[in-house]
């Protein structure tokens, strides 16, 4: 049996792809299904792009929900993504050949945990909507999933989007504080860490030169991507869960502003007892990565795709 099972909730996003591929190439993790919600791209180019992604790696029987098509609250429009017009890269990957399930994402969510409890680990990779209004919809999953890994936030180090905020917590922000208040066992990935994680030519180059279909693919959607955003943040929740000896992080309790202008989406995170003013840390922040080894594994992995 699969080490992790595991509920990928994400706005694909060239990195969210990385990160998919590299589930799907892992027999450690079992992916139970694609949720899917508005974020890089709109929500039908999100969900399309999960699907394509499956049906490029062969990977049809992992069902896909769409989600959310907006934040809780309005979120401040973009004008641009660094994924390009498609959102993965505008690199030609297939047409997926079939449907999303019709079931909503959310439903999805709740339903899979509440028939594995303690067994799920939700992989959030996107704005956090639909995991904060699984958890509005029943409490109850918080204490009955394994633990959110989720891809997020700049404890320590400046915004990507703004100054103050990275783009998942930035486009929703009361969705950040939900899972934050909610109880769950919590890690976070954030610009501290996977701003270390940077494409080169060199580590693409791997991919290019000897690999199958899936993995030039894949390096092509890199190649594109990382000349306008090098750092590849989301495979690092999924490379997480094979090797965690690859990270290391501090406990700590965080919260995020919802309620400025300039300072939405900001994470700020109080490590010692005195800044917590003596309230337990609520969640895990990675801080480092060994990205050497991290791009090593990824690309044994996708090699074998």
């Amino acid at each position: 049996m699969p080490k992790h099972r595991i509920v990928i909730d994400c706005d694909p996003g060239v990195d969210d792809a990385v990160a998919i591929l590299l589930a799907f190439a892992s027999p450690e993790i079992e992916v139970l299904g694609i949720t899917t919600v508005a974020g890089n791209v709109p929500l039908e180019y999100t969900t399309r792009n999960a699907l394509r992604i499956c049906e490029l790696a062969g990977r049809t029987d992992v069902p896909v929900f769409a989600g959310c098509r907006h934040a809780m609250f309005p979120t401040p429009p973009r004008t641009s993504s660094v994924h390009g017009d498609d959102g993965l890269g505008d690199v030609g990957i297939l047409e997926p050949s079939r449907q999303k399930h019709p079931l909503h994402a959310v439903d999805f969510i709740v339903e899979t945990i509440l028939k594995n409890p303690g067994e799920i680990t939700l992989c959030a990779i996107g704005p956090l909507t639909n995991v904060a209004l699984a958890l509005v919809k029943e409490p109850a999953i918080a204490s009955k999933l394994k633990q959110i890994v989720f891809m997020g936030g700049a404890a320590f180090c400046p915004g990507n989007t703004t100054p103050a905020a990275e783009f998942n917590i930035w486009f929703d922000p009361h969705a950040g504080q939900i899972i934050l208040n909610s109880g769950a066992r919590l890690v976070m990935f954030g610009l501290d860490v996977t701003n270390k994680v940077i494409v080169t030519s060199d580590r693409v180059g791997v991919l290019q030169n000897g690999g199958s279909e899936i993995a030039r693919q894949a390096a092509s959607m890199m190649v594109n991507y990382g000349g306008k955003d090098p750092a590849l943040h989301d495979p690092c929740v999924t490379a997480f869960l094979l090797d965690p000896s690859l990270f290391d992080g501090v406990h700590a309790k965080v919260e995020i502003d919802y309620a400025s202008s300039l300072n939405r989406g900001r994470t700020v995170a109080a490590i010692s007892e005195r800044h917590r003013e003596n309230a337990p840390a609520n969640c895990y922040v990675v801080t480092t990565a060994d990205d050497v080894k991290l791009f090593d594994l990824l690309n044994q992995r996708l090699l074998s795709l």
